[in-house]
Formats: C-alpha cells, structure tokens, sequence
C-alpha cells in the first residue's frame, strides 16, 4: 500500500513538472507606422521643430495591443509589438516628418540644435474597439498635437486628431494593418498641420 501511494505521489510531481516547464504559447511580433523614404524638404532654410517625449495612455504605452468592448478591456493574446507602442509611435512620428515635411526639419530629442519651436504630442487613445464580443473591431488613433514657442512655452497651435480604421475581420494580422494605417493617417495630418502652424508669430 505504502510503495502504491509513493509511486503515485512521483508520477503526480513528474507531471507538475512537465507542466511547469511546458512551452508557453507562441506570440507574433508586429510593428506600425514607420514611412519609407526621407529628406523631402524643399526650402533652403527650413523651420526646425523639436518633438518632446510622446505620452501615451498607461495601459497601451507597453508591448500590448488593448481590446475594448464596451466598459471591459482586456489584452489581445498572441500578439506584441516589437517594441513599446510610444517608442514605435515616436519612431513612426519621426519618419513621416522626415519622408513628407518640405517647410520644416523636425528635431530629435537627442540632438543638440537650439530651437525655437517644439512639437508636444499626446496619444489620448490607441486601441481595438469592438462594438460585440468577437467582432469585427476597430482600431481608434486620437492625438492631441501642440505647438509651443520656445523658450517662452506660449501655444502657437493645438488640435486634436482622431482615426478609426476597421480592422476587416476579428484577425490579428488584420487588426495590426488597422494600426499601420490609422498611424500613418494621423501622423501625415500632424505633418501638414505643423506645417501650417509653425511659422506663426
């Protein structure tokens, strides 16, 4: 009786240990918003603009793509991005100036140039929305840009921009080109807006 129990109680911790050290699922990494291309300005002396740190929201800042339906969120399993979503925001950022701005040089935060204009950007949505459980969602971009007067930190400029893109299907692969798309839309009329803006005195 006894070597039955002990026998029985080692096969019980040879499966938890299988358990422990089984593979986790796989997860996808995906990426947004970068632009090919670059240098397109096309004025002798350009207007430069350094762009400050992006905020993003807490709970989409991450590596995480966020799901809402409703007043219940959740994170969207089998899919990361490569890197933290407001790093890939702010590189996205970057490239659309670089590839589409023709009047203004956009600054990095690394560079040492002084400035007398700054871009500040604020994501204030970045997420999957979905109107039914296992819908077809929608992804939301919304941003509120500002530009400021330096070193003064008067607002020459605010507006807020937003972009729905539906995703197609209930897909992760799907829902990541609704990303890309809704970035790049709303990082173009960022571009134009500052383009517009920046000169002002």
């Amino acid at each position: 009786m006894i070597r039955t129990l002990f026998a029985a109680a080692l096969a019980a911790v040879s499966l938890s240990g299988c358990a422990l050290l089984a593979s986790p699922d796989p997860v996808q990494l995906y990426r947004f918003g970068v632009v090919d291309g670059g240098s397109p300005v096309t004025v002798a002396e350009p207007l430069e603009l350094r762009l400050r740190a992006v905020e993003f929201p807490e709970a989409t800042r991450g590596d995480r793509l966020l799901g809402v339906t409703g007043s219940e969120a959740a994170y969207i399993a089998g899919a990361r991005w490569v890197s933290p979503a407001s790093q890939l925001y702010s590189t996205g950022l970057e490239s659309t100036f670089g590839a589409e701005a023709r009047t203004v040089r956009l600054i990095g935060r690394r560079e040492l140039t002084p400035v007398t204009r700054v871009l500040d950007v604020d994501v204030r949505a970045f997420e999957t929305r979905y109107e039914t459980a296992g819908g077809v969602p929608e992804v939301v971009v919304t941003v509120r840009g500002r530009l400021l007067r330096f070193p003064e930190r008067t607002v020459l400029a605010e507006q807020t921009f937003s972009v729905s893109r539906p995703a197609g299907e209930n897909r992760i692969s799907a829902i990541v080109a609704a990303y890309d798309a809704a970035t790049r839309d709303v990082n173009s009329q960022i571009v134009a807006w500052s383009e517009a803006n920046a000169g002002r005195t």
